[in-house]
């Protein structure tokens, strides 16, 4: 389950984040390319604009479903 207390420095604030787990698979930026991205130098993925429709707060939530080490969070807040 994704830390809130370890998140990645880079993710924008806001409901959903990726933490320090992150294996840099692929998944979410294939999942949800509008809302997630790669930090290139420590390979990582975070959260570079949050879900601003509700196609995209659906592709972020099959995103955090399907990440395999559970790196990808919703802090739990509406909206």
């Amino acid at each position: 389950m994704a830390d809130l207390e370890d998140i990645n420095p880079e993710n924008v604030k806001g409901k959903f984040y990726v933490d320090c787990q992150c294996i840099d698979c692929d998944l979410c930026r294939e999942t949800a390319p509008a809302n997630f991205t790669r930090e290139e130098d420590e390979g990582y993925s975070y959260l570079f604009k949050q879900p601003e429709t509700p196609e995209e707060v659906e592709l972020c939530i099959e995103a955090m479903e399907g990440c395999p080490v559970e790196a990808i969070g919703d802090d739990g807040q509406e909206g």
